[in-house]
């Protein structure tokens, strides 16, 4: 090819361009859309009463204990329950061996008769006497002789009784009977050995565990906050005849299954803890042939009742977040945008934590969709209502509509269902 041929191909390739580029220079320039504010789920605090409650630990302790022992000397001869087994009063436990305190007995009385015999004797000669004095037949010294041998027989009957009745009581504690109801423990001294001598001997521990006690301590300022409560309300700390009720559980037990009453305050702090004793007690009845729940000596958790709040706001514990300043909530206000509020937190119910302060009512909470709100940022809020805890689930028609006041301010139908352009 020509070096004419070669120009004249290159000024045509040129022209082409210039055409393609000014044909370009006629359409729109592509510019940036920035993508719509993320959809987050918001919902109002939920209003219903709420109990607050003081959630505490404390052990279990049996109402009774004994320790069975041995008063008097002997060999144990026969045990008559199997260890861990449950007795009533009066069973008869242990047996140690009678004869001696038998014959001991028998003595006592043959001493009785032989005391009122002289008895007998001493008042029929001191009657004849007197009747030979009435016709100067003796003398009034004889007389008082006979008296006083017949008041010392009778002080010897009144000794001779004693003994009878101490040989009884003696012989009564070779058998060792259960005081009250309860369970035995495993028995501490076998058949064969001498028991009781020089001094007590323990043989087994019965423990009565129907009803049951719990111990727990309050703190100085939870006691000084329940005290102001009720002094409000005209009412004693915690008077006993009210029978404030008292909750309790124990490790494996979901919540607090065990209800009874208050029952004991102690009368002072302790200076080394600063906490004040109570106690409650508890029905621990046995089922069929099982033990009892309840132990004596379990861990135990205790729930006590304070107060009753008519108007308390609960939300979501997943809308929660914590950092250094405590706890806090994401809440949408008028122009969508999203903003931290720091709140206090009071009880969990059932998945619905109490908000203390921080919270008038009427605030769009941010419950779903946290990671994709961020304080300051704009959003779209969905709005839902708030659901009841599971404890206390609404009745009837109220079941589809939110508690309280609420009510008129949540959306209803469809409008749960699309997004809202404001709260």
């Amino acid at each position: 090819m020509s070096r004419s041929s070669l120009r004249a191909m290159l000024g045509f390739a040129a022209v082409i361009v210039l055409f393609a580029l000014a044909g370009g220079c006629g359409q729109k320039e592509n510019k940036f859309a920035p993508p719509p504010p993320p959809q987050v789920t918001v919902s109002r605090p939920l209003e219903k009463p709420v109990t607050d409650y003081l959630e505490l630990t404390g052990n279990t302790q049996a109402v009774e204990q004994v320790e069975l022992q041995a008063r008097i000397e002997g060999f144990l001869t026969s045990i008559h329950f199997k260890d861990g087994d449950f007795v009533k009063k009066g069973d008869l436990l242990f047996t140690i061996e009678q004869q001696q305190y038998q014959a001991k007995l028998e003595e006592a009385q043959g001493r009785v008769a032989a005391a009122a015999a002289l008895v007998l004797r001493a008042n029929q000669e001191y009657e004849r006497q007197l009747g030979l004095l009435a016709e100067n037949a003796t003398s009034k010294s004889e007389v008082e002789r006979w008296k006083a041998q017949r008041d010392a027989a009778q002080a010897s009957v009144e000794e001779a009784k004693g003994n009878l009745e101490l040989a009884k009581i003696n012989l009564g504690y070779t058998r060792v009977t259960a005081p009250f109801d309860g369970r035995m423990d495993r028995h501490l001294v076998d058949p064969g050995n001498l028991v009781g001598a020089g001094k007590p001997t323990p043989l087994a521990y019965l423990t009565r565990l129907d009803p049951i006690y719990a111990y727990f301590s309050v703190n100085e300022l939870d006691l000084i906050r329940i005290q102001k409560k009720r002094r409000g309300e005209g009412k004693a700390a915690y008077a006993q005849q009210e029978a404030l009720p008292v909750y309790l559980g124990i490790a494996g037990e979901e919540g607090y299954p065990h209800e009874g009453r208050l029952d004991f305050a102690s009368s002072q702090l302790d200076p080394n803890t600063g906490t004040l004793l109570f106690r409650g007690v508890f029905s621990n009845a046995r089922v069929g042939n099982a033990p009892p729940r309840l132990l004596a000596g379990m861990f135990a958790r205790i729930r006590i009742p304070v107060d009753v709040r008519d108007r308390a706001l609960l939300v979501s514990e997943r809308a929660l977040g914590a950092d250094q300043g405590g706890r806090y909530l994401l809440v949408v206000n008028d122009q969508s945008v999203v903003e931290q509020r720091s709140v206090k937190v009071g009880a969990l119910i059932e998945g619905m934590r109490v908000i203390e302060d921080g919270l008038k009512g009427d605030e769009w909470v941010v419950v779903d969709g946290l990671q994709r709100a961020r304080p300051g940022a704009k959003i779209t809020p969905v709005q839902q209502q708030a659901a009841a805890p599971a404890s206390a689930p609404p009745s009837g028609s109220e079941q589809a509509k939110p508690a309280a006041a609420s009510a008129s301010a949540a959306p209803s139908g469809s409008e749960q269902a699309k997004p809202a352009s404001k709260p």
